[in-house]
């Protein structure tokens, strides 16, 4: 017979013992507005990791702190002061923004100036910026005022300070949401989360398996203006996918379609056929600046591009009223034929 004593320990114990084995694996999910669009986070929650209200108060710290720096839409932000700021001055800034911003100088670099962080003004010319007017064709006179404010040549970092030659505006879209989609996916690993589908206006990562094995899955959408259609299905483990369309945010004018992508040679909307380019790299960062880079370069240059550099990388190209695709080869080792739906 249990000492008296003793049965209120054993009890204790066993009630933690029956607990843990009752712990069931499970995907949890949070999701809310961000950046004009939505984000999404989907976890396996295993025994001991962070009830989902934590994670989400960490992943909404998260997408504030990204808003009040690099939001052009806020006039209190870090980058709207700097973009405020008078030719040939300088701004001290937070570690995080100067990261982005080497980044994207890198990537203008490697490109030859195909990627430009330098290009609000003329977005804004051309009505896809947070300044824009009407949206129809600029003159040339324009065209030419604008473009003078604009080239990576003329932004720069000076220690811990960002400093422009001309009366430039930069603009961090084409990186800020792969950027952020890396920010949170380090803190839930922090936080012990490390099976986890990170989606930030539609930028994403992923890694690990669902309970039961199987594989976190997205598809590719087929641009279409009309309906979502998935053009092809991957399985992600540890790498960040970003798409570069012109299907979602364009105008038309004479018949004519003006995307939003810019291209910084002419400083004008792109005139290929390329109607989206995926790509996918560890860094979610990284991602979201190549796929916009190739959808400035187009399906030939942006091919050889990627194959010359190894991006991963997959083409949607119009075709009369039909889409065709191409791959870049390491696209195809990383992602398998039988993937595709």
């Amino acid at each position: 017979m249990l000492h008296a004593a003793l049965q209120p320990v054993i009890a204790v114990a066993l009630a933690a013992a029956l607990t843990g084995c009752w712990f069931s694996e499970r995907v949890e999910e949070f999701a809310g507005p961000t950046m004009g669009s939505t984000y999404s986070v989907k976890y396996v929650r295993t025994e001991g990791a962070p009830a989902v209200e934590a994670l989400q108060a960490e992943t909404e710290a998260i997408l504030a702190e990204v808003d009040r720096q690099m939001s052009t839409y806020r006039d209190d932000s870090l980058i709207s002061r700097f973009n405020r700021a008078p030719a040939g001055s300088c701004m001290a800034m937070p570690a995080e923004m100067l990261q982005l911003v080497s980044v994207g100088q890198a990537l203008a670099q490697e490109s030859g100036g195909a990627f430009d962080l330098t290009l609000e003004p003329l977005l804004n010319l051309w009505g896809f910026g947070p300044q824009a007017r009407v949206e129809r064709l600029p003159t040339a006179e324009q065209l030419a005022e604008a473009r003078s404010r604009t080239g990576h040549r003329h932004l720069r970092i000076d220690g811990e300070r960002l400093c422009k030659d001309v009366d430039l505006q930069l603009d961090l879209n084409s990186i800020a949401a792969g950027y952020t989609v890396d920010r949170i996916v380090a803190r839930l690993v922090e936080l012990g989360v490390t099976r986890y589908l990170v989606d930030v206006t539609g930028e994403l990562k992923a890694a690990g398996r669902k309970p039961g094995g199987d594989a976190w899955r997205i598809a590719i959408e087929a641009p279409r203006d009309d309906e979502r259609v998935a053009q092809r299905v991957l399985e992600l483990d540890g790498y960040g996918i970003s798409t570069s369309g012109d299907y979602r945010n364009y105008f038309e004018e004479n018949g004519t379609r003006y995307s939003h992508t810019l291209d910084p040679q002419t400083g004008a909307p792109i005139g290929h056929k390329l109607a989206s380019v995926t790509v996918a790299d560890p860094s979610t960062l990284r991602a979201d600046g190549l796929s916009t880079l190739l959808m400035v370069l187009g399906p030939a240059r942006g091919l050889a591009y990627a194959e010359r550099a190894g991006i991963a990388a997959f083409f949607v190209i119009r075709d009369g009223e039909r889409f065709v695709t191409q791959t870049s080869g390491a696209f195809e080792r990383l992602f398998a034929e039988g993937e595709e739906q």
